[in-house]
């Protein structure tokens, strides 16, 4: 069931269904070619740009999927489409399983996968199902009124270290994943976001709907703890970073809720929107194991990295240059107490909760998942945290909701300090600074996976790895007008250096070497250019003017 990942879980039983969901996938996207011709008619400048500063080139799963085949699929007797994914090239639909069946016909179609596997044809195993219901979810969170300060949710993560050295998060932009936002838009914890346009946009992908300050008040709980203001009672980890909200979550429909995997595919679409609009990070305090209909749900044998269609997305995501958070979940002390997607999910970072006193909270999700792998990823406080409700009063809640959004803030004020580190090395900064990281296994400590990080750490651990580039490495004449030379450490073996327009296009590749450090630009028309220099122990990057 998906779960709003906050104290108060409740379980009950499977009433029965009518329709089917599935996905149906394509075989192809005509428009390619000519999509990816033109790159700005898919993404921004600012998602081009973050590929570019990563050195990651444009494919087809960059491309939407062609909407002659959603006409088509739309327009097939019984069909319901939900949601549509270009990274999966897929869409996900509803409807009777002779209707859903009937779309195996059209030519453009490569497969149907019925959420419900055993109308998938090849079922290897027989998996118990845990029978969930519905939640309450205006009920979920264990909430204190309480207006004390909220200073030990980010010292324990060393993060107000960060913010004295003026990193807040500016020029970085998170990507909020929930159920709703209402009072962000009139809250008093919220005015410093709106005075300073730090609110970019959203979307309601639940009703299809651009009014985005609405639904369930989870969200803004949520946003508060990354970017809720008030002097001396509550500062977000990330006050200076821009955010975009979206909703993919129904928590506001009258009980008994609908649990469904189209909210795995309102998930991905989102994802999708926030790469194309340019976004560093992606914070998600949801998360999703079982659902009303216990064929649809997923067991732990599904917990391996990149198996449920969230985790897909989820993974894409991070190959695109986005830092994704996402919560532990709230079933340690339950029957199946394992991490859920997309927090299992290979490239995610997953974060559990403690309490202020940094031992752990017993409600938190543990791992590892199914295939081994160490889970959670790291841990911040998630036992009465400060946050704000959509009134605007400070209230205290209980959930890994709170321990994620709290380290996606400090991520973001990482970032801004190490803008040439890529979503890779930023995680594993963050990763290599948590207290457990050498012992992530240790008896006494299983549910910690890594254990809590140590932002100052992480920023000085980074900043030594550069400063040998800083020292010793340089791009020479810049501006220039036909060729640039390269500098670079004795012990550095640099490979090649490419060179990308700002459409992220690549325009030229050389290889370079002590005995060849130089290279020609006289092929290239005036402008803006970018660089990427790889080697087998750093990658550098950074822009060119060519006169």
């Amino acid at each position: 069931m998906r779960k709003i990942y906050l104290f108060l879980l409740l379980v009950s039983s499977f009433v029965g269904f009518s329709q089917e969901d599935a996905w149906v996938y394509f075989k192809d996207k005509p428009n390619s070619a000519t999509d990816l011709a033109n790159p700005l008619s898919i993404l921004s400048q600012r998602a081009l740009d973050r590929r570019i500063a990563q050195g990651i080139t444009l494919d087809t799963k960059d491309v939407p999927v062609y909407q002659a085949y959603i006409n088509q699929v739309a327009g097939s007797v019984g069909i319901t489409v939900k949601a549509k994914s270009k990274w999966l090239n897929c869409l996900h639909v509803r409807g009777s399983v002779a209707d859903i069946n009937a779309l195996k016909l059209l030519s453009s179609v490569l497969k149907v996968d019925f959420a419900n596997k055993t109308l998938n044809g090849s079922i290897n195993k027989t998996v118990a199902k845990i029978i969930s219901k519905p939640v309450n979810k205006t009920m979920e969170t264990a909430i204190n009124y309480n207006y004390g300060i909220s200073s030990n949710q980010i010292q324990m993560l060393n993060g107000h270290l960060l913010h004295q050295l003026n990193y807040t998060g500016s020029g970085k932009i998170i990507a909020v994943m929930d159920s709703g936002f209402p009072g962000v838009d009139t809250a008093q914890p919220f005015k410093r976001l709106r005075d300073n346009n730090q609110i970019l946009g959203g979307y309601d992908y639940v009703n299809k709907s651009s009014n985005y300050f609405s639904g369930n008040n989870h969200g803004t709980y949520v946003l508060s703890s990354m970017g809720g203001y008030v002097d001396g009672q509550l500062v977000g980890t990330a006050p200076d970073a821009k955010y975009y909200l979206f909703i993919t979550e129904d928590a506001i429909s009258a009980f008994p809720y609908s649990e469904n995997p189209v909210e795995e595919s309102n998930w991905v679409e989102a994802a999708e929107e926030a790469d194309r609009l340019g976004v560093d990070i992606i914070s998600t305090s949801l998360g999703y194991f079982g659902y009303d209909n216990p064929n649809y749900s997923h067991t732990y044998s599904d917990m391996t990295g990149n198996l449920a269609f969230a985790s897909q997305g989820a993974n894409i995501a991070f190959d695109k240059g986005i830092i994704v958070v996402a919560s532990a979940g709230n079933e340690g002390a339950e029957i199946e107490p394992h991490i859920g997607i997309p927090a299992e999910a290979k490239n995610v970072i997953a974060v559990g909760a403690v309490k202020s006193n940094e031992t752990y909270a017993s409600f938190s999700s543990i791992g590892p998942s199914y295939d081994g792998r160490v889970k959670p990823d790291v841990m911040a406080q998630g036992q009465t945290v400060v946050v704000s409700d959509p009134t605007g009063k400070l209230v205290t809640a209980n959930g890994t909701s709170f321990s994620c959004p709290i380290t996606s803030g400090m991520l973001a004020c990482l970032w801004q300090a190490l803008p040439e580190k890529n979503a890779q090395q930023i995680k594993q900064l963050v990763i290599e600074s948590s207290d457990n990281f050498a012992e992530p296994s240790v008896k006494s400590r299983p549910q910690f996976g890594y254990g809590i990080p140590d932002f100052h750490l992480a920023l000085s651990n980074g900043l030594s790895v550069t400063a040998f580039s800083k020292n010793e490495f340089m791009v020479y004449p810049n501006p220039t007008f036909d060729s640039i030379s390269v500098t670079f450490p004795n012990d550095a073996n640099v490979k090649t250096i490419a060179i990308y327009n700002v459409l992220g296009q690549k325009v030229l590749e050389k290889n370079i070497s002590f005995q060849s450090p130089t290279i020609s630009l006289k092929s290239l028309n005036s402008g803006i250019y970018f660089y990427k220099i790889e080697s087998n122990t750093f990658s550098k990057s950074g822009k060119i003017i060519k006169q």
